[in-house]
């Protein structure tokens, strides 16, 4: 079986052809430069070049696969969560498709698909593990079991600015650029991340043991700036953003490795684009090794929204036996996270 998937729930437009765990091609569009003058996304921006780019997309992945259309056997696509607008664009384009080639259509969850994508690189997922999925959008510690067939359980959100959005807002503060995420990693490698000690949120004992807090950080950032510049002195930017990503990747990677201990799992699952930050690596690969868990990160290029991810969690669904999703699926902007299907009695 060869599984399409589809991801157009932000910026970036991708399509992904998967088979038995197997990457057998993608292809990935990104409109971030579009937004980068406005410091964050526009939804009706990123529409527009969802509908501009799926189908050269399309055409890319399958040339990199060595597939015609003929050959996909199931199509699978982000349902939820997302922006709304552009969930639409993908939805669309894989309503089409599987109606056009009599296929089956998989409305899958953006989060699952995140956490499956570590299967083709990796190859299964053991029958139990905790995924830190840290985003621009999501923050959140789940446990897993098999994604194909079991409920997904939270142990723990963010309740107010995912950790990527903090990276965003923290760079703009710094000047820096955006996307944020990349920027600071880059500044901070000059820096002292002990330099200032910006607040751990969520961290004492009364507080929710897996929830998570980056506003408060974000906000601590700009008045430390901003009382540095009232008073005459220079910034020193480097310095501000290596202590600021420490007190975000200090705060995932203890509660990631807490979340495994308590559960009794022996495997760290850390997926996202926030997954791509070297600092955030470096301390889970150093805290799982202290701790004796397995830590398992995608590649750089799996860790951002792309077309694999979806398709690899599609790939799991039909070999799970999943039932397909119906051609009047609607696209769920703010869908719950309990599995990795977004229709049927699985939900």
């Amino acid at each position: 079986m060869i599984v399409l998937g589809i991801e157009s729930s932000c910026d970036e437009t991708g399509v992904g052809l998967v088979s038995e765990g197997v990457l057998l091609g993608d292809a990935l569009s990104s409109s971030m430069d579009a937004h980068a003058r406005f410091g964050g996304v526009v939804p009706e921006v990123a529409a527009r070049a969802h509908l501009e780019a799926i189908v050269p997309v399309l055409h890319q992945a399958l040339d990199n696969a060595k597939l015609q259309l003929s050959d996909v056997d199931a199509v699978a696509v982000t349902a939820g969560p997302g922006l709304s607008t552009a969930v639409q664009v993908g939805l669309a384009s894989a309503k089409a498709l599987a109606f056009a080639l009599g296929k089956p259509l998989y409305g899958v969850h953006h989060l699952a698909g995140h956490a499956a994508v570590d299967v083709l690189e990796h190859g299964p997922l053991p029958s139990r593990c905790v995924a830190l999925v840290v985003s621009g959008g999501h923050t959140s510690l789940l446990l897993l079991g098999d994604l194909g067939r079991d409920p997904i359980v939270h142990l723990g959100d963010t309740i107010d600015d995912a950790a990527g959005e903090a990276f965003d807002k923290v760079a703009r503060v710094l000047s820096l650029g955006y996307p944020g995420g990349p920027s600071i990693d880059k500044a901070a490698r000059d820096g002292d991340p002990r330099a200032i000690q910006f607040p751990r949120a969520l961290s004492r004992p009364s507080d929710p043991a897996y929830g998570f807090s980056f506003s408060g950080v974000k906000t601590a950032v700009a008045r430390w700036v901003e009382a540095r510049v009232d008073a005459g002195g220079e910034v020193p930017v480097a310095d501000v953003a290596a202590s600021f990503q420490e007190a975000v990747a200090d705060v995932l990677t203890r509660k990631a490795v807490a979340a495994c201990r308590e559960h009794g799992v022996d495997t760290l699952l850390v997926v996202g684009g926030v997954a791509a930050n070297t600092r955030v690596r470096a301390l889970a690969e150093e805290r799982c090794a202290a701790a004796g868990i397995e830590l398992r990160v995608p590649p750089i290029r799996l860790c951002t929204d792309n077309g694999a991810m979806i398709a690899a969690v599609g790939d799991l669904l039909v070999r799970a036996g999943a039932p397909a999703s119906g051609l009047d699926l609607g696209a769920d902007p703010s869908a719950p996270l309990t599995g990795a299907l977004l229709a049927g009695p699985w939900r």
